[in-house]
């Protein structure tokens, strides 16, 4: 028995419509898969580069000598140097380092050999796919000063 003609065409328009939604289904997902693995590659640039941070800060205390980037940073005045490395070693990855917000603290108030040495980095991360989802990713990282 053939099939009427009716039906053979809503058939074909089931399939259509089938594949309509596993398309967006299944382009949804790739894109989920693509936002989340680039969030992940940020968030551990900004800790890797909280981390060279204080691994800069903890070799360049008050007994380091030299002037400059050789020099030792510290407490007092603004610790540019850390915040210069944390800066330099994030741009290495897919991060705008104009959007890294870097706080250098000591909470022992001195960089002598012994202190300690927080960096905070914080990232404005903006993904591609949802523009109004904005989500700040950071780190804290700590240390204490050897030199």
């Amino acid at each position: 028995m053939r099939p009427l003609p009716n039906a053979r065409w809503r058939q074909r328009g089931s399939a259509m419509v089938e594949f309509a939604v596993v398309t967006v289904a299944l382009v949804l997902t790739v894109l989920a898969t693509f936002e989340f693995s680039r969030m992940v590659l940020v968030a551990n640039a900004v800790a890797n580069s909280a981390r060279a941070g204080v691994r800069y800060a903890v070799t360049h205390g008050s007994d380091r000598t030299g002037a400059g980037s050789t020099g030792p940073s510290g407490p007092r005045g603004n610790p540019t140097e850390v915040v210069t490395v944390v800066k330099n070693f994030a741009s290495a990855a897919p991060v705008d380092p104009a959007k890294l917000t870097v706080t250098v603290s000591y909470p022992d108030a001195k960089n002598t050999p012994g202190s300690r040495v927080d960096v905070r980095v914080v990232y404005a991360y903006d993904p591609f796919t949802a523009q109004s989802l904005s989500v700040n990713l950071g780190s804290t990282s700590e240390g204490v000063i050897t030199y």
